[in-house]
């Protein structure tokens, strides 16, 4: 089956499974969404979503943590691992916002690219799901998920987007994302995949290709 048609398969198939997939990040502004994103590297969204309530009551705007302390933020977000450097970022991204774009969170790549603590996968993530635009966020469960299912053979980020930009339809990269997090939370884990219980087994470079005589839903394969 050629690649492309593979991938809309796949897709449709995740619609159906994860209607209701989209960022687990808690956020009503790209502002929030940023900050949200930067702390949850090495840190689960769940554990970022009981932080950032405290860390936006106590700095309300962008401008009020531009100008905080940077020891009091740190004391907020303490439990999400190293704060010491999601402090410095978050308060400086906030200056540079705060001062070269108007207070208002840059919509462009390149731009966000220059905020500390912003990688490509934030970058992409806060395009897609703050300003409804179209990017693949390359995370773990992406690039895991990616190469069993055969979209790509590469373990490099900037390459796997770039695979995954060539065989999905363009207006499916932000739900890709979404569906890849999900699925690796419940079906694909990394630990156990569950290829029998798995509706994308047979699309599945991986799962197709495993002996699942005997096997049950529920079964790591």
């Amino acid at each position: 089956m050629e690649q492309k048609q593979r991938a809309r398969q796949i897709i449709e198939i995740l619609h159906l499974t994860y209607p209701d997939a989209e960022t687990t990040l808690d956020a009503v502004s790209a502002w929030e969404l940023l900050v949200g994103a930067i702390l949850a590297s090495q840190c689960t969204d769940e554990r970022v979503n009981k932080i950032t309530p405290h860390l936006f009551a106590a700095y309300p705007s962008l401008d009020e943590m531009a100008d905080a302390d940077v020891g009091d933020i740190e004391r907020i977000i303490r439990s999400c691992g190293i704060y010491r450097n999601k402090a410095k970022a978050i308060k400086g991204s906030a200056k540079i916002i705060s001062k070269e774009h108007g207070g208002q969170v840059p919509r462009t790549r390149e731009q966000l690219l220059e905020l500390p603590g912003v990688g490509r996968k934030i970058a992409n993530l806060i395009l897609g799901d703050a300003f409804g635009g179209q990017a693949v966020v390359v995370d773990t469960h992406c690039a895991r998920i990616s190469r069993l299912l055969g979209m790509t053979a590469e373990k490099d980020p900037v390459k796997i987007e770039r695979d995954l930009e060539a065989v999905l339809p363009s207006d499916s990269y932000t739900d890709w994302g979404h569906f890849m997090v999900f699925h690796g939370r419940s079906l694909c884990k990394a630990r156990c995949r569950d290829c029998v219980a798995c509706p994308l087994q047979q699309l599945c470079a991986y799962g197709s290709q495993q002996n699942l005589e005997g096997k049950k839903a529920g079964d790591c394969v």
